[in-house]
């Protein structure tokens, strides 16, 4: 009996020790999983936001609106962004209604407008000067801001009135709820003693890139167009002596230019409020500086 329980106890011990041997190293593996977890974290910091932004407006913003997200979705590529033009007045209200995370204006919001949408919040991320361009075929000398008023106006029908050859002038202009249009009105149209209104007779047109093909192509046509779109398929007028140019609108010579805003409505969430504090960085505003006109030296 002694010799069996014995056994048994031998047994036991034997079984113990093979159990214990065949138990994993739980310690040994929390261990490993540590560095493990960190370097995954890691991974996730370095590859900096995510998510998309949906943006939506004035088609002078919408250019420099997608070089600038080009340039910031390169540096996060877990980010989105979509760019769609529309206008201003679209712009605003995309903004206001909240549909998109970001509206794009080519003019100062509207009193109305903020009465109607009371949370939004505008961020100047450029300034953009305008510029009077005719056919190429067209060579006029320097214009006044009236006698480009005038001429918007059709009271000026021909351009032998200021000085060039003898021919009708064929106005063309933005269409309504234009940002270009609005500040164009606002900065020349409504300068001087008394308002004036662009004629009914102008070529309307959905974008500052028709504006410039329109021109181009129309003899004797004259139009208004963003800096960002001047080249060499139209004649550039200079106003009161001084041609449109980045560096006159900043010593204060040229009078005829307007904000480039962005809207949010209340704060921009982490995500818009990040791509908006790019923009105005040393690099975002480097890009701005290409075509525009910088806020932030």
């Amino acid at each position: 009996m002694r010799r069996k329980s014995f056994i048994f106890v031998i047994l036991i011990l034997v079984v113990g020790i093979l159990t214990a041997g065949c138990q994993p190293d739980l310690s040994l593996d929390l261990e490993q999983s540590e560095p493990s977890d960190a370097g995954e974290q890691d991974e996730i910091s370095a590859d900096g936001l995510s998510g998309q932004i949906q943006i939506a407006g004035s088609t002078t913003v919408q250019p420099l609106s997608e070089v600038l997200a080009e340039a910031f979705m390169a540096d996060n590529p877990g980010v989105m962004i979509e760019v769609q033009g529309g206008g201003s007045s679209v712009g605003i209200t995309s903004a206001g209604e909240g549909t998109v995370a970001i509206g794009n204006a080519s003019r100062n919001v509207k009193e109305s407008e903020f009465e109607e949408f009371p949370e939004l919040q505008v961020y100047t991320i450029a300034y953009d000067g305008i510029a009077v361009v005719t056919n190429p075929d067209l060579e006029l000398p320097s214009l006044s801001l009236s006698q480009v008023k005038a001429i918007f106006a059709g009271e000026i029908t021909n351009y032998t009135e200021v000085g060039g050859a003898d021919a009708e002038i064929i106005v063309v202009s933005r269409e309504e709820g234009s940002g270009t249009r609005a500040a164009f009105e606002e900065l020349v149209m409504e300068s001087g003693e008394e308002a004036g209104e662009i004629s009914e007779d102008a070529l309307l047109q959905q974008s500052n890139g028709q504006i410039r093909t329109t021109v181009s192509t129309t003899p004797n046509a004259i139009g208004y167009i963003s800096f960002g779109f001047l080249d060499e398929s139209v004649n550039i007028v200079s106003i009161d002596g001084f041609e449109p140019s980045v560096a006159n609108v900043k010593n204060g010579s040229y009078p005829v230019f307007r904000p480039l805003n962005m809207l949010t409505n209340g704060d921009p969430d982490p995500l818009a409020k990040a791509f908006l504090d790019f923009i105005l960085s040393a690099e975002g505003q480097a890009i701005v500086a290409e075509e525009y006109i910088t806020v932030v030296e």
